[in-house]
């Protein structure tokens, strides 16, 4: 019988101050400077892609690509 207790356990929760922290310390230590204000402008901004590829003067898949980048950069050290 499988033990569904510990079945996709993820551990204790960090508190909300040091979540926040780390994602701070990701964000400035991690990311490229592109990767960086990509993020911050879909996320924080709330710019659409089609609105930072006009301002980039680049293609829309370029700005999902690096977007996409970006959070998988993001979750990775983010995980542990």
């Amino acid at each position: 019988m499988k033990n569904i207790l510990y079945e996709g356990y993820q551990g204790p929760r960090l508190p909300k101050q040091v979540q926040l922290q780390r994602v701070q310390q990701v964000l400035q230590e991690e990311l490229t400077p592109l990767q960086r204000q990509t993020l911050i402008a879909y996320y924080f901004q709330e710019q659409t892609i089609p609105q930072i590829a006009a301002d980039r003067g680049v293609n829309k898949s370029t700005v999902s690509r690096t977007l996409r980048r970006a959070e998988a950069k993001l979750r990775r050290y983010l995980k542990y």
